[in-house]
């Protein structure tokens, strides 16, 4: 019998899900909660126990099951499926093409950047920002700050642009086609945000045919998955304020980043709804 409520089409599907094998890791990390997301994108209702006994049509269902087989048969993430993403409480267009938000510097924005972040950024620049998620969610937070938005690639950017007409952002967001700071004229930023291609040459050999659907422009960080994070370094001295903050996320290439900087002081925030790597630099609280 097919499922006839959201609550059977979830547990269908998380069996399916888990049956198959799938990985996870593009904002659910089990079939349970892939499932729950998939199931209530696909019905339109909310995230509540409430909508568990709400019915599913023969329509949705077929969908549901389109889906799924998708998902399963070609390993394709479900954001590119559903073509959205959440991040930081905000949903945010998404597209083939675009690393898919799921960064933990979200819980550092959700937090006000405190207690390192020492005086309201006026201007805040989101570097590698691919759908601009990081920066938007920021710009939210700080609603008197200005925006830059920086990638190498102009489908992130186009789509970006679409991101921040979705937040009304229009006024105070430049957006700029740039490898780092390459293309931008001198100045200084209060808040550098940056979420940088950083999979080492090693694990971008073994990555999860999941990840094989994004681009490999927004994952390999060269060798020791640094190439991008050495180059933001030597300019952080001209770019970043005095009174400012760099954030930024290199992941499971950490270790290499303390091997090549033994001496920079480095600060690595607990972080309590998971992920790791985030690393913080404050000229103000060295």
């Amino acid at each position: 019998m097919k499922p006839s409520t959201v609550a059977a089409a979830i547990e269908t599907s998380a069996a399916k899900l888990d049956q198959a094998g799938v990985i996870f890791g593009h904002g659910t990390d089990s079939a349970w909660d892939e499932a729950t997301a998939l199931v209530l994108a696909v019905t339109g209702l909310p995230d509540r126990k409430s909508s568990l006994t709400a019915s599913v049509s023969a329509t949705q269902q077929a969908r549901i099951s389109q889906l799924l087989s998708q998902r399963i048969e070609q390993r394709i993430p479900l954001p590119y499926l559903l073509g959205r993403a959440h991040f930081a409480g905000l949903e945010f267009e998404i597209e083939a093409g675009v690393v898919i938000p799921r960064s933990p510097i979200a819980e550092l924005i959700d937090a006000g950047f405190q207690p390192w972040l020492t005086r309201t950024p006026d201007r805040i620049i989101d570097l590698c920002c691919g759908s601009g998620c990081i920066g938007i969610a920021a710009a939210l937070e700080f609603p008197d700050s200005t925006l830059t938005l920086v990638d190498i690639d102009p489908k992130a950017l186009t789509l970006a642009g679409r991101n921040v007409a979705r937040f009304d952002l229009q006024e105070r967001t430049e957006l700029v086609c740039s490898d780092l700071f390459s293309a931008l004229a001198p100045a200084q930023f209060d808040l550098i945000l940056c979420n940088p291609p950083y999979v080492d040459a090693a694990d971008m050999r073994s990555l999860p045919a999941e990840y094989l659907h994004e681009p490999a422009l927004g994952l390999a960080g060269g060798e020791d998955g640094l190439d991008l994070v050495h180059a933001l370094l030597k300019s952080l001295p001209q770019r970043l304020a005095d009174t400012g903050l760099l954030v930024c996320e290199v992941g499971a290439s950490a270790p290499a980043l303390m091997r090549a900087y033994p001496e920079q002081p480095f600060i690595w925030p607990d972080l309590e709804q998971g992920g790791e790597g985030i690393f913080l630099l404050a000229p103000g609280l060295a």
